[in-house]
């Protein structure tokens, strides 16, 4: 008879990728997708004006990372959820205003900046916010969260338990002859 404890699940979940090979998965499908969205804005800008086409490509690229993210990036064996999609956006949302903001600093200070210093401040910039996009979207986007029904103990909270030496006291608190009985000793 083999025993109920041996029970193994019917499907096995594998391992999230480490930290360094998560980072390379972001870096090479965000990279890729990317480039093809260098290429892509510029296509689309000869049918409409340019910032439409940007912003379309951005909207469309967006998704197509999260979608690789979740799938690839950081295993998760399945299709980001909208809330991951949201999130995501607001990520790279945020990695472009810094990106932005490092451009128009660069500006403030240098009035007529060479293309290869705002090459290397775009860059660097850029390099900042997608490490910080992809410390958000691991840490928090993508994390792997453990659906909890009870809240964890803090330190100095306490559960009640029962004494389990304690006398038990019957339920009934009235004998159909009115008295109760005792037990011989």
């Amino acid at each position: 008879m083999k025993s109920p404890l041996a029970h193994k699940p019917a499907m096995a979940t594998s391992a999230a990728p480490g930290p360094v090979a998560s980072f390379l998965r972001f870096a090479i499908t965000g990279g890729g997708v990317g480039v093809l969205s260098s290429f892509a804005v510029p296509l689309l800008a000869m049918t409409m004006p340019w910032a439409i086409s940007n912003a379309i490509i951005t909207v469309a690229s967006t998704l197509l990372c999260t979608e690789l993210h979740a799938r690839l990036t950081f295993a998760k064996g399945r299709s980001a959820r909208w809330q991951e999609h949201w999130q995501s956006a607001g990520s790279a949302t945020a990695a472009y205003l810094a990106t932005s903001i490092a451009i128009y600093v660069l500006h403030l200070t240098q009035p007529s900046p060479g293309t290869l210093t705002q090459q290397t401040v775009y860059l660097s910039a850029s390099a900042l916010a997608g490490t910080a996009r992809f410390a958000i979207l691991r840490l928090y986007v993508f994390t792997s969260r453990h659906s909890q029904t009870t809240r964890p103990l803090t330190q100095h909270e306490t559960v009640p338990t029962p004494d389990p030496t304690a006398v038990r006291q019957p339920s009934c608190t009235s004998w159909p002859n009115g008295s109760r009985p005792h037990l011989a000793a």
